[in-house]
């Protein structure tokens, strides 16, 4: 069975964390998928928003989509391997994320 990751904040393993809290961070809205298959599949996609004004963000506020098990796979840099993307569980940044979305999203 495919993993799913749950909705909320994510960081981008391209995060620096000396850098702004929105770098590389993104809100996992929900999993799309081929409404003529049965199940996950290799169809089915992550949909996101970006918590800082990303080229995509810029080229009209679109929600990004990438491959599930594109989003579920580690990533390996340096020698080292983690997930590609991170859960955020931390209040006072998911407050902070929750503003910049609202900010961001419904002008």
């Amino acid at each position: 069975m495919i993993a799913i990751p749950e909705k909320g904040f994510y960081y981008h393993y391209k995060h620096s964390p000396g850098k702004d809290i929105y770098d590389y961070a993104y809100e996992i809205l929900n999993i799309a998928h081929h409404t003529e298959i049965d199940g996950l599949d290799e169809s089915a996609m992550v949909v996101y928003r970006p918590v800082y004004e990303s080229s995509v963000y810029k080229l009209g506020k679109h929600w990004d989509a990438r491959p599930l098990a594109s989003f579920m796979e580690p990533v390996t840099k340096d020698g080292k391997t983690f997930d590609r993307f991170q859960k955020i569980t931390d209040p006072f940044l998911i407050q902070q994320f929750q503003e910049k979305i609202l900010e961001m999203y419904s002008k």
